[in-house]
């Protein structure tokens, strides 16, 4: 499999993740679907790749523990010699306002999302420096860049990536890998799907939710090489929201 591009997308069992998947297969990427739990919803994943003519296989750990997903990847990139792309898009939420937020609640975003970044892309990155080659995308957030109520955790995680991500892409571009980020505003996934929706598309100047495909094809260009001299980047993807 020396010859076959790979692509890992963490958190692909739906959404984003799912969309991402479906839109990198279409471009001759072998993709990992990476999921925590919910193996059915993954492979329908697997499932829609396939019936575009792209292929995959589906790989369950939680990006949160080190352990796992150390030993997961090094599964990978045994089988997958060629990883060229990784996308951490892994994340949760648990609003609540900061003084009424629970220590598992803060731990549980940041593990996720935060640490998964560390967890995931730290290995990966080892291959990728040996090929001289590569493309990471991070899932960020608008809620990184401006204040939402009620979400301290999910800022912190997210912005953190942001941080993290801006200072790995001057540490690596010298080996030809690319690190950038997508900031989505309020998509149309599950995360939301208890958001008074009509409210929030008052403040969109679009007046309409994204969609994942929409996400997922930003992703898709900043993967290919049409996106070759841009690195530490941030993308917001959000109707117009400044």
């Amino acid at each position: 499999m020396d010859d076959k591009k790979t692509a890992i997308i963490t958190g692909a069992s739906r959404g984003i993740g799912r969309a991402t998947a479906i839109e990198l297969a279409k471009t001759g990427y072998f993709v990992i679907i990476n999921f925590k739990s919910n193996e059915a919803a993954a492979q329908e994943t697997l499932n829609l790749v396939r019936s575009t003519g792209g292929d995959g296989e589906i790989s369950q750990f939680d990006v949160a523990d080190n352990t796992q997903t150390k030993d997961a990847v090094k599964t990978i990139i045994e089988h997958h010699k060629n990883i060229q792309v990784l996308v951490n898009n892994a994340g949760i939420t648990a609003d609540g306002l900061f003084m009424l937020l629970g220590e598992d609640e803060w731990d549980s975003v940041i593990n996720t999302s935060l640490k998964g970044f560390y967890n995931m892309t730290k290995p990966v990155l080892r291959e990728m420096v040996r090929k001289k080659r590569g493309s990471i995308v991070s899932v960020s957030s608008l809620s990184a860049l401006m204040p939402n109520r009620g979400q301290a955790n999910y800022a912190a995680a997210k912005a953190g990536i942001i941080a993290a991500s801006r200072a790995l892409s001057t540490e690596v571009a010298r080996f030809g890998i690319r690190v950038n980020l997508v900031a989505p505003g309020l998509i149309e996934t599950d995360m939301i799907k208890e958001a008074p929706v009509e409210q929030i598309k008052q403040i969109i100047p679009m007046a309409r939710l994204g969609k994942p495909e929409e996400v997922a094809n930003v992703i898709r260009f900043l993967c290919s090489d049409d996106a070759s001299y841009i690195t530490g980047q941030v993308i917001g993807i959000n109707g117009g929201i400044c």
